[in-house]
C-alpha cells in the first residue's frame, strides 16, 4: 500500500490543481457530463423470468475466458485515470479491489508517462493486481504526432499490461484545449502497430460507440478485440466543454450533447458484422442488470467507468461494496432466467426488446 496514501482514505484533494487527469477527475466526480438526450439503450431489453431455473444459486458461475486467459468475472473497470500522485493512488485502489474480486483492469492514457517517465508509477497497476488481466492504453491518434512502436510498448511495459487498447477520441480532441486532431491514414498505422507488437492489441471509443463496419475493418487490421464504448454514459465533449475557454467551442460542445451510437445497439452491431471477433461492451453501464445485458447482446466483457468512480475516490471498502453489488446482481440476473454460466448467458433467448 502507498504510504500516502492510506486504504480507507479520500483520494481526491480539496484544491484543484490544474493537472488535466486530475481535473478530469473533478469534472467526472462533480459536473454533469453525462450525454443528454441519449441513452445507453438497455434500457430498451428485458429479460424473460424463467419460473423454474433448475438452478442453486450458489452454483451459479461467473467464471470466463477472455483473449486466452481464463477470469473470474466478465466484468472490466474501464480505462479512467493516471498521472498524477492522487490519480495514480486511485489506479492503486482500483488494482487492489480488482484483483481481489476477479475484474479486469484498464488504465487511463499513458501518454503522460511514455513522455514523462517520472510518472511513470501512477500507472504500475501490475504490483497491485498480479492475477488479473490489465490493459494499457493510448490514443491511437499518437500515431500521427511522433509516436512510434517502441512508445507503445513501452506504455505496456509500464502498466506490465497483458494488452493494449488504441483509443479513438476524436471529439473529445476537437472540444480539447490541447487536442491533437489529425486522424487521417490511422487505420494502417493501427494494422502495422497491431503486427509489430508482441501483445494483443484492441481498439475503443471513450463514449461515442464503434458501429459494426468500423469494427469489421478493424479486426481485419488485426485488432484482437473491440470495446465498443458507446453513447449514454459519459461525453467528454462535456467533460472538455468546462476546460475549454473558448467561447465558441464551449457554447458548440452543447450541440453535441446527445452525439454517439447507444452502447447496446454498438454492440449487437458489431457482434452481428463480427461473430468471432473478441468484443467488450462499455458506455452507461450502471448495474449489474446492464452487464448481464451487454452479455447477452453478444459481449465478452462488461466494462464500468464513472459509475465506479466516486466508490473509488471513497474507500477500499466502498469499492469493493459496488463491485460486489454489480457481481451479485449479475448472478441474480442468470439465476432468474436458468443461466448457470457465462456462456448459458450468451446464448440465452430470454433477453427481449421491450414493446
Amino acid at each position: 500500500m502507498n504510504e500516502q496514501e492510506p486504504a480507507g482514505e479520500r483520494l481526491l484533494p480539496e484544491v484543484a490543481t490544474g493537472e488535466r487527469k486530475l481535473e478530469h477527475v473533478r469534472l467526472c466526480l462533480e459536473e454533469n457530463v453525462a450525454g443528454e438526450g441519449v441513452t445507453s439503450g438497455m434500457e430498451r431489453y428485458a429479460f424473460r423470468h424463467n419460473p423454474l431455473p433448475e438452478l442453486k444459486f450458489d452454483d451459479v458461475s461467473l467464471e470466463t475466458h477472455f483473449i486466452g486467459q481464463n477470469v473470474r468475472t466478465p466484468l472490466l473497470i474501464s480505462s479512467m485515470t493516471g498521472g498524477s500522485k492522487t490519480t495514480g493512488s486511485i489506479n492503486e485502489r482500483l488494482a487492489r479491489v480488482a484483483n481481489a474480486r476477479g475484474w479486469a483492469l484498464g488504465v487511463g492514457s499513458i501518454r503522460a508517462a511514455v513522455e514523462q517517465p517520472e510518472l511513470a508509477a501512477t500507472f504500475d497497476v501490475r504490483r497491485w493486481a498480479p492475477d488479473i488481466p490489465v490493459i494499457a492504453n493510448l490514443g491511437a491518434v499518437q500515431l500521427n504526432y511522433g509516436f512510434n512502436t517502441a512508445d507503445f510498448q513501452r506504455a505496456v511495459e509500464i502498466a506490465g499490461a497483458d494488452m493494449l487498447v488504441l483509443h479513438l477520441n476524436s471529439l473529445q480532441e476537437i472540444f480539447q484545449p490541447e487536442g491533437n486532431t489529425d486522424f487521417s491514414g490511422l487505420l494502417h498505422r493501427i494494422e502495422e502497430l497491431c503486427r509489430q507488437l508482441d501483445v494483443p492489441v484492441g481498439v475503443k471509443e471513450v463514449g461515442f460507440g464503434i458501429d459494426g463496419v468500423t469494427a469489421q475493418r478493424l479486426y481485419e487490421a488485426g485488432a484482437a478485440f473491440v470495446d465498443v464504448a458507446g453513447a449514454g454514459g459519459t461525453s467528454w465533449v462535456q467533460v472538455e466543454k468546462f476546460r475549454n475557454r473558448n467561447p465558441i467551442r464551449r457554447a458548440a460542445a452543447e450541440a453535441f450533447a446527445d452525439w454517439g451510437i447507444p452502447t447496446a445497439e454498438c454492440i449487437r452491431e458489431v457482434r452481428t458484422f463480427n461473430p468471432e471477433g473478441a468484443l467488450i461492451g462499455s458506455g452507461g453501464l450502471y448495474s449489474g442488470v446492464d452487464a448481464a445485458k451487454a452479455l447477452a447482446l453478444g459481449a465478452d466483457l462488461a466494462g464500468f467507468g464513472r459509475s465506479l468512480l466516486e466508490s473509488a475516490v471513497a474507500s477500499d471498502d466502498a469499492l469493493d461494496q459496488r463491485l460486489e453489488q454489480v457481481e451479485f446482481e449479475l448472478r441474480t440476473v442468470m439465476f432468474g432466467i436458468g443461466a448457470g454460466r457465462i456462456e448459458d448467458l450468451k446464448q440465452t433467448p430470454r433477453l427481449v426488446e421491450r414493446r
